[in-house]
């Protein structure tokens, strides 16, 4: 089975492949010049990177989370990495210390929560205020008609 290519106008490059060269150029550059920090960042993001990939919807709204609220659980241990000596053997040691670990899982785990979540919470809310007003509306409703009622009806 043949590979579609996408047509593309003549002279023009395709946004994605440049994107994905580019992505792959800071990848190596951040595996050369920053190995400790490369390792520890793969194990204290790894699983907010998969859900980012793995996140089809347009925007990716879980895996933004996923992987901002993982960076943000990650942030203590990599100040301690670049405190502490920046090398493999600190970043291993970081890497298998429990906390350290569960602390940018449970940071991810909670950005997981909060994309599935909060929309059903909106929404309950927002069901929930749109139902309180349609009731104060009607009671307002009934008060005016029995104002404005005509004289011996």
């Amino acid at each position: 089975m043949a590979l579609r290519r996408k047509k593309v106008a003549a002279g023009t490059v395709p946004c994605e492949r440049s994107l994905l060269w580019l992505h792959g150029m800071l990848c190596g550059a951040l595996a050369v010049l920053a190995l400790p920090t490369a390792i520890l960042a793969a194990g204290l993001l790894g699983p907010a990177v998969t859900v980012f990939l793995m996140d089809r919807t347009s925007g990716r709204p879980a895996g933004r989370a996923v992987l901002l609220f993982g960076a943000a659980g990650s942030v203590n241990t990599l100040f301690v990495l670049w405190n502490d000596g920046h090398s493999v053997p600190m970043a291993l040691t970081l890497l298998f210390d429990p906390s350290a670990v569960g602390m940018a899982w449970a940071a991810s785990a909670g950005g997981w929560l909060a994309a599935q979540a909060l929309p059903v919470l909106v929404r309950v809310g927002s069901d929930a205020l749109a139902a309180s007003r349609a009731a104060r509306l009607r009671a307002d409703l009934a008060r005016y008609e029995e104002v404005w009622k005509e004289p011996g009806s």
